[in-house]
């Protein structure tokens, strides 16, 4: 009789289980993690984050990179300028994001903390990268007709190379040897030369998006997780209750 009744349970439960799941997902998922509310975190590119490097392996790796860097000849895009704009933004729904989980008591991750501490030090990056990178600038620039970076600067992704195989760390005895190893069989124009610093910036501004979007993804993640959790244990709560056949 226990075998009967725990089947019939059982039986009762999945079929109001596909109610249950549609009127969730109708009235809690599709609100507020549904197509708009994905929209913005739709890029999730990895952030830069490769196998790290000694300062030979870092110098080694430029020479392969000038080998393998083969420029575009005509019509030169602009492209950092809008990337770096939707990576300001990106980076200030975040920001609102877990400042209002924060001030509801919530707790957040690590890397989340460090976001909210010093994102005005993120925002003066921001700033000083509008700045120092007027508009067209960078269709001046050599651009990349092949790879990851295909159609962005050279420059930029030298500053990428060098931002993954580091894990963001890069002092000035570094990255002179990364340009000179470079250059001993590709030689950098004045203007690139000049914007590695500012490259290097923006590689920075664009890992940080890319690290922000794992960290709302999830938070989100966990809050979904939750709610459906929270909606079954409901739903099984509210199952007619079974009568035991005799």
């Amino acid at each position: 009789m226990k075998i009967n009744q725990r089947n019939s349970g059982s039986t009762e439960l999945f079929k109001i289980l596909p109610q249950a799941i549609s009127s969730f997902k109708k009235n809690i998922i599709e609100p507020i993690f549904g197509e708009k509310g994905n929209e913005k975190y739709a890029d999730r590119r990895l952030p830069f984050r490769s196998e790290l490097f000694t300062g030979e392996q870092m110098e080694n790796h430029a020479r392969e990179l000038a080998a393998r860097h083969i420029l575009i000849l005509q019509h030169p895009s602009e492209q950092l300028l809008k990337r770096l704009a939707e990576n300001e933004s990106i980076l200030l729904e975040v920001h609102t994001l877990l400042t209002e989980v924060v001030m509801e008591n919530n707790r957040i991750s690590p890397a989340g903390e460090w976001l909210l501490d010093n994102f005005f030090l993120i925002e003066e990056q921001i700033y000083t990268g509008k700045k120092h990178l007027p508009k067209g600038y960078s269709k001046g620039l050599p651009q990349l007709a092949k790879g990851k970076s295909a159609g962005l600067p050279r420059v930029y992704d030298i500053a990428v190379e060098i931002i993954s195989h580091s894990d963001g760390y890069v002092d000035m005895n570094s990255l002179i040897g990364f340009v000179k190893a470079y250059q001993e069989s590709t030689f950098l124009k004045l203007g690139e030369l000049w914007a590695i610093p500012i490259m290097l910036r923006l590689a920075l501004i664009e890992n940080l998006r890319r690290l922000s979007i794992q960290i709302a993804i999830s938070f989100n993640n966990k809050v979904l997780a939750g709610q459906w959790a929270d909606k079954m244990l409901e739903a099984v709560e509210k199952a007619p209750k079974v009568t035991p056949s005799a």
